[in-house]
């Protein structure tokens, strides 16, 4: 595990080396809950299908990331998107990369498409928001019950420094009052770049809205709406979503 010091906290990432020249960087943005070691083998099996440079990281106080001082507030992913995200990828000295979100992941990138027009060279996002939904917010509360229930701290442990802050941070964010106004569409008219949106027909977490929201918004926009496919499209049909990320990659980066 290599890291990289962003605005005064040391964050874990790793690095997948290109196989052949020319190609764009990819980088990948994990989920709410997620970490570097909770992607599995994506990472390289992405690099191995497109011969570009993955990089995957665990945003502050995710897996062994240092976390912020401070408690989060409703523009956490604002903040990762408008500020974060652009100050890692100047510390990587990385130049028009592919952005590859999934669920928060995929809003932050999103964000910083619409917030910085000309850093993403493309963005492919799975099972994103947009918006809030009652569905979301069933969803949610459904996970902590599991959370309180079963053996999820544990598990989640073996991918977190601190799993009760993490699950807290994204579970009691997402259902404060705060946050059921909370709505990123006002970006996406101001993205420049390409974009691929994937959805599982069987999203527990969501709609088809959320991402027919962003065809709606930004032209051009592709769908891939994916049968058998609950909340993570690159576990549930990783063939399908390998396959559309490479074309994607190809259409963004012109080759």
């Amino acid at each position: 595990m290599k890291h990289v010091t962003v605005h005064g906290l040391k964050l874990e990432y790793r690095d997948y080396p290109a196989s052949l020249p020319g190609r764009p960087t990819l980088l990948l943005l994990h989920e709410g809950l997620g970490s570097v070691s909770m992607w599995r083998h994506f990472p390289e099996k992405l690099a191995a299908r497109t011969a570009c440079r993955v990089i995957v990281w665990s945003r502050a106080g995710y897996g062994g990331s240092q976390p912020y001082p401070e408690p989060r507030t409703a523009r956490y992913m604002h903040r990762e998107g408008e500020e974060m995200l652009p100050a890692l990828l100047a510390a990587l000295e990385i130049d028009k990369p592919i952005l590859i979100g999934h669920s928060d992941g995929g809003s932050i990138a999103l964000i910083c498409a619409g917030a910085h027009p000309g850093v993403p060279l493309g963005v492919a996002v799975m099972a994103p928001h947009e918006f809030v939904e009652e569905e979301t917010l069933a969803g949610i509360r459904a996970a902590r019950k599991l959370w309180e229930e079963t053996d999820w701290p544990h598990r989640l442990g073996r991918h977190h420094r601190d799993p009760q802050r993490v699950f807290s941070d994204w579970n009691d964010c997402w259902l404060s009052p705060a946050f059921r106004n909370w709505n990123i569409e006002d970006c996406l008219p101001n993205i420049r770049c390409p974009v691929l949106a994937i959805q599982g027909e069987d999203d527990e977490y969501a709609t088809m809205r959320q991402i027919e929201a962003i065809a709606a918004a930004v032209p051009g926009t592709q769908l891939l709406k994916l049968a058998r496919c609950g909340h993570s499209p690159q576990r549930d049909q990783e063939s399908a979503v390998l396959d559309a990320l490479d074309a994607f990659i190809r259409r963004a980066s012109g080759s």
